[in-house]
């Protein structure tokens, strides 16, 4: 299947999430994230891809090429198979500070044989952890992850893209969020058989790597300090000249998700948004801008104009942090 490579952001949610997927489920997985995110800025989907609602509303019916997510040649579908039932008896759990949920990915998984297209259905809370952007996201090249055969290196590519600052995780932090509890007690196989394997991969294929320092309690690895950066060599060229263009546009100062929610529901329109670009780049930055928005959208739409309350009531929440 011929490949457009892009970025696709997904909600740091799915990222720090915890599971442990095969490499073909991931890449299931990945062609989600870029089917909502499509959906989400209401531009057209690839003719192959669809998406339908159900009569329930609750869920989605998504169809998708084969050859979208396993090599071409795979005829008798069985990596397919695999893949498609993997996600369908294995759960996402995302536990943090506000809450602890988990669900399934995918249910009703169907091949339809001589079309070559996948068919499965995906509840609400698959789409809303998907396009949850409020607790961070991360920006990345949908075609690096098709290239890697490494699902450890695939997480780590999700971790550390666009990351510019070290940023520390324990031992046991990680073996949760991979789902490997129970693998690679000894440090050392940790250290070969994730931590190694994965930087190699990267190094290879990836716009992003990693070094790394090891934290020891006595002589026992207790945490590893990522030291993540950008390897230009292995930068899609054409992506990173498409990136330039869109510099000047108003979503690469601020995140398209935000821009949408400030038309749609203070509407905004481009000048007005041009004209306070630096505000709202400076909150996003500093707060979880969406969050912030949507807590005082009662407030401002009481307001006589409601964009110079919010407007207002960004800068003087600034001013204090």
């Amino acid at each position: 299947m011929k490949f457009e490579n892009k970025e696709v952001i997904q909600s740091y949610l799915l990222t720090s999430a915890k599971y442990n997927f095969s490499v073909h489920e991931k890449r299931i997985l990945y062609r989600l994230v870029e089917i909502c995110q499509v959906a989400l800025e209401g531009q057209k989907l690839d003719y192959t891809f669809t998406i339908s609602e159900t009569l329930f509303e609750e869920e989605k019916n998504i169809s998708i090429p084969i050859s979208a997510f396993v090599p071409d040649g795979d005829t008798n579908h069985k990596r397919a198979k695999e893949a498609l039932l993997g996600l369908r008896n294995k759960v996402i759990e995302i536990d943090n500070k506000d809450i602890w949920k988990a669900f399934g990915i995918i249910e009703q998984p169907k091949i339809e044989k001589g079309t070559g297209m996948a068919n499965f259905r995906i509840t609400k809370e698959v789409w809303d952890a998907i396009l949850t952007f409020s607790k961070g996201w991360k920006k990345f090249e949908l075609k690096t992850t098709f290239e890697f055969e490494s699902v450890y290196a695939m997480r780590f590519y999700e971790l550390f893209s666009n990351q510019k600052k070290p940023i520390t995780y324990t031992l046991d932090q990680l073996k949760i969020m991979f789902g490997i509890e129970g693998k690679y007690s000894r440090g050392n196989d940790f250290k070969k058989y994730v931590l190694d394997s994965a930087q190699k991969e990267l190094n290879k294929k990836s716009p992003w790597s990693f070094k790394y320092e090891e934290i020891k309690i006595g002589r026992k690895l207790h945490a590893i300090n990522f030291i993540p950066y950008h390897i230009h060599k292995n930068e899609d060229k054409n992506l990173a000249i498409s990136k330039l263009k869109q510099k000047q546009s108003i979503s690469w100062d601020i995140p398209f998700h935000i821009v949408k929610y400030l038309k749609e529901n203070f509407f905004f329109n481009d000048k007005e948004l041009k004209n306070n670009v630096s505000i709202f780049k400076e909150a996003d930055e500093k707060i979880d801008l969406l969050n912030f928005i949507a807590d005082i959208r009662s407030k401002a739409e009481n307001a006589n104009n409601p964009k110079g309350y919010l407007i207002n009531a960004i800068k003087k929440h600034l001013s204090n942090i």
